[in-house]
């Protein structure tokens, strides 16, 4: 049994990595830290674990392994390597941190105490992503040269995530998940990168609407979108290929089943099941596709078969510093108007 300790026990810590963490038999939930003396209490009815006011405290358990990171984005790279120079293996919420530069401090802190370093990249495992990567494989739509992706609400922001300063802004949320599926699904690097973000509404402090246009050495151009100020849906995938194009709407059902305490009853309204129009043998062709079924508990799987030598780990913290060298290139192509070339 490997034992974990929370860091934070608000939506994220109590809703996704509580929960993942119990539905795996090797992995013990024994603490949880956060300062709110009512999420404390909260985490000790719930669980029944120990409870602690900071990490500090927690990490003066000698029994707790893993240390997982569910606070604000702000804290996520002092909080890791502060754990990780006590000895400790640690998991950190997405987005990993807010630089590239906090990114090489926490793999030189995993690298120098040789613990494991991980970011809860749990959408990996959602059913449109592991949908479209098999399309992809199976050649369906040819070499594809177009990816639109698009995550949009209208709702305003809440808590930590609405302080620019603690959150980093609307890219660093859905964006961390947009971004690393990008990078895990078009191969070679991104060799130019251009950003607008629009503060208006409730997101005036965040951002209401971010645009991120990727163009990989390839040639392929990867569109991700993220807004607040949105009444209208908008594809969560559009792919075009040279031999076919593919359309999704709807986001991975598995958060709704999961939060009613049963991520295995997650349904898929069928009205968003991946559509395609391509050609089979010679011939026009059009299909629905049953999406592949993912389970966001395979992330937790992979960290305890990771620390028993059984797997390499899935989500690399050096994978995820490549999108933080993005993030980087995104927020200074904002802030000046200019596309940024880079070699990402």
């Amino acid at each position: 049994m490997i034992k974990v300790g929370i860091v934070g026990y608000g939506f994220a810590g109590r809703g996704f990595h509580a929960y993942l963490i119990g539905r795996v038999p090797e992995l013990e939930l024994v603490a949880v830290a956060t300062r709110s003396p009512e999420r404390r209490a909260q985490a000790e009815r719930e669980h029944g674990v120990a409870t602690y006011a900071s990490l500090e405290e927690l990490l003066e358990r000698s029994d707790c392994e893993l240390v997982v990171l569910a606070t604000p984005h702000s804290t996520h790279a002092a909080l890791a390597c502060q754990a990780m120079n006590a000895g400790r293996h640690v998991v950190v919420d997405k987005v990993m941190c807010l630089s590239a530069a906090e990114a090489d401090a926490m793999i030189e802190a995993s690298r120098r105490k040789r613990v494991l370093l991980s970011v809860f990249h749990n959408r990996r495992w959602d059913w449109d992503f592991l949908t479209v990567k098999k399309v992809l494989e199976e050649g369906l739509l040819g070499a594809p040269f177009l990816f639109e992706t698009a995550v949009v609400s209208y709702r305003p922001p809440r808590g930590w995530r609405a302080d620019p300063g603690a959150s980093g802004g609307i890219l660093y949320d859905w964006g961390a998940h947009l971004i690393d599926h990008a990078l895990q699904l078009v191969p070679g690097p991104v060799r130019a990168v251009t950003c607008d973000v629009q503060y208006r509404g409730w997101g005036s402090e965040i951002g209401s609407y971010a645009r991120l246009l990727l163009r990989f050495a390839s040639g392929v151009l990867y569109s991700i979108e993220i807004g607040n100020l949105v009444r209208i849906d908008k594809p969560r995938w559009l792919i075009l290929g040279e031999r076919g194009s593919l359309i999704k709407y709807g986001l991975d059902p598995q958060e709704r089943a999961m939060l009613a305490g049963n991520i295995e009853a997650a349904t898929e309204d069928p009205a968003h099941r991946a559509r395609i129009r391509t050609d089979l043998n010679g011939l026009p062709a059009e299909m629905v596709v049953e999406s592949v079924r993912g389970d966001w508990t395979g992330y937790y799987r992979n960290v305890a078969d990771a620390l028993a030598g059984r797997a390499p780990l899935e989500v690399k913290p050096e994978q995820v510093r490549r999108a933080m060298a993005v993030f980087d290139a995104a927020m200074r192509s904002a802030r000046t108007g200019e596309t940024v070339l880079s070699a990402i």
